[in-house]
C-alpha cells in the first residue's frame, strides 16, 4: 500500500468554522503536450506566458501516444494521456490532439491559440462557470491544510503534483535538436477526497509536498460524470516552494 493511497484514509471532515477569504484564480489551464509533436512548442512557449502572467493555475500534461515516433517523451505518461481522453469523452469528443488546452474542464481550444484560451477563460467567468467555490491551500508545520467554501454541487478534491520548470534537450523524433523549457509539468494525480457542497477541511501531512523534485501541487475541485471520467473544475489553489496562491 503506498503513501499516498494511505491519506485517502485520514483526509477530510465537514467543519462549521469560518473560512478565511481567499481571491481565487481567473481559472485553470490545462494543457497536453509532447516532446514528439513539432507543433507544441509554440504551445509550450504560449503556456509559459500563461503561467508568467499569474492570474490562472496552469497544469502540462505530457502524453505517450506520440512516442512511437521515434522520441519517447521523458515527462510523459499513461496516466496523463487516460485524462486527455476523460476529458474527450465527458466533452463528446471521438479524438484528441496535441497541443490541446482544457480549460476549468468544461471546453477544449488549440493548446498554441493564446488569444483564443484567454477568451475562453474571460466567457467562462463572465458566464458564471469560473471557479466559483474558494480555495485555501497551506502548509501548517507538518499538515497541507485544505479548507473548502460551501457551494453547489459535489466534487473531488484532487491533488496534482507538477515541477516548475524542466530543459529537456530533444535527441529523435520530429524536435531532434532542440532544447525545449517545460513548465508545470505533471508527475502525478490523485483524489484526497470529497466535497458535497459543504464548508470542508482536509488535514494531509505535508510530507507529500517534500517528495524529492516536487516544487509545486494543484489542488483542484473537480466534478465527474457517472463513470467517473474528469468534468467542470469548480475551484482551485496552488501550493509552490513555500508560496501559498
Amino acid at each position: 500500500m503506498s503513501p499516498r493511497f494511505l491519506i485517502s484514509l485520514i483526509a477530510s471532515v465537514a467543519f462549521a468554522g469560518p473560512l478565511m477569504a481567499q481571491e481565487a484564480p481567473k481559472g485553470v489551464v490545462e494543457l497536453f503536450t509532447s516532446q514528439g509533436c513539432s507543433s507544441c512548442p509554440p504551445a509550450d512557449a504560449a503556456f509559459r506566458k500563461l503561467i508568467e502572467r499569474g492570474d490562472v493555475i496552469a497544469l502540462a500534461y505530457h502524453v505517450d501516444y506520440w512516442n512511437y515516433l521515434g522520441w519517447a517523451d521523458t515527462l510523459s505518461s499513461k496516466e496523463n494521456t487516460e485524462r486527455q481522453y476523460g476529458y474527450a469523452r465527458t466533452m463528446g469528443r471521438a479524438n484528441v490532439y496535441t497541443p490541446q488546452v482544457v480549460v476549468n474542464g468544461r471546453d477544449h481550444v488549440t493548446g498554441s491559440d493564446l488569444g483564443g484560451i484567454e477568451k475562453k477563460i474571460d466567457g467562462f467567468l463572465t458566464e458564471g462557470e469560473g471557479l466559483t467555490v474558494p480555495i485555501k491551500a497551506e502548509v501548517k508545520g507538518d499538515q497541507l491544510e485544505i479548507n473548502v467554501a460551501p457551494g453547489q454541487g459535489k466534487a473531488n478534491v484532487v491533488m496534482v503534483y507538477f515541477d516548475r520548470e524542466k530543459t529537456i534537450e530533444v535527441e529523435k523524433g520530429e524536435n531532434s535538436g532542440q532544447k525545449i523549457a517545460y513548465m508545470h509539468s505533471v508527475s502525478d494525480v490523485e483524489t484526497v477526497g470529497m466535497w458535497d457542497g459543504k464548508q470542508t477541511r482536509l488535514t494531509l501531512p505535508a510530507s507529500l509536498l517534500q517528495k524529492p523534485d516536487l516544487e509545486g501541487c494543484a489542488v483542484l475541485l473537480q466534478s465527474s460524470t457517472a463513470d467517473g471520467t474528469p468534468a467542470a473544475i469548480l475551484g482551485a489553489a496552488v501550493v509552490m516552494a513555500g508560496k501559498n496562491i
